[in-house]
């Protein structure tokens, strides 16, 4: 896991600057993963904990936006550039440098962890591990939006980002993934490419089910959201 996540790592050192200026936009050309995100903090703050990773927060975008958003949000990367880069855009934020299946969060504490493209580049195997670590930061009833790059094919594709080599998934086998983790996936959009590539834009919302105590022992309500 530490080779690949140390030439990540480096690959978005060298384009922080490149990087940061074509998302400055804050998804103004991107409708339906910004509604995501907007939905995604409507059903965190119904959840009465406000507390919000950023995880893969690159350049701090869309940590701002979710704070703009009413939540407590604070920002996650690999990259210490990406990190510099963030502190210095929007100040008044948290953002500290963090690997994916070590988050430095306590059992429990979080009301949403949102994964943007943040596990692209993570080999198949390995994923299982990034999301038991974010189920495990994850409170009782609590929401993760995962987005990443779809295909419509039976298997994930190695394909070649361009900052570093990264990995499609088709849709349904990532929500599998999800449930391996503990997490209901109740609300899957996936739409038309915004890139060359031809992949799928793919946004799956989940949620840890929560646990409430009943008689003598503990049992798992897992209501629609709504």
């Amino acid at each position: 896991m530490l080779d690949h996540q140390d030439e990540t790592r480096a690959a978005y050192d060298g384009v922080v600057e490149r990087y940061a200026s074509m998302f400055s936009s804050r998804l103004e050309t991107r409708p339906f993963a910004r509604n995501m995100i907007g939905t995604f903090a409507e059903f965190v703050r119904d959840t009465g904990n406000l507390r919000v990773a950023d995880v893969g927060c690159g350049p701090g975008h869309l940590t701002a936006m979710l704070h703009e958003l009413g939540l407590d949000a604070f920002g996650l990367d690999l990259s210490p550039g990406m990190i510099a880069h963030a502190r210095r855009a929007y100040p008044t934020l948290r953002f500290d440098e963090a690997r994916m299946e070590a988050l430095p969060v306590e059992d429990g504490a979080l009301g949403g962890v949102l994964s943007h493209y943040s596990m692209i580049h993570t080999p198949p195997e390995e994923l299982p591990a990034l999301l038991a670590e974010q189920v495990r930061v994850l409170a009782s009833g609590g929401l993760l939006l995962v987005s990443f790059s779809g295909t419509e094919g039976p298997e994930p594709v190695r394909f070649d980002h361009k900052v570093a080599p990264a990995y499609s998934w088709p849709a349904e086998q990532f929500v599998e993934l999800l449930a391996g983790a503990g997490l209901v996936t109740f609300a899957r959009l996936l739409h038309d490419p915004a890139s060359e590539r031809g992949f799928l834009d793919t946004h799956l919302l989940a949620r840890r089910p929560q646990i409430v105590g009943h008689g003598l022992g503990r049992g798992v309500v897992d209501h629609p959201p709504g």
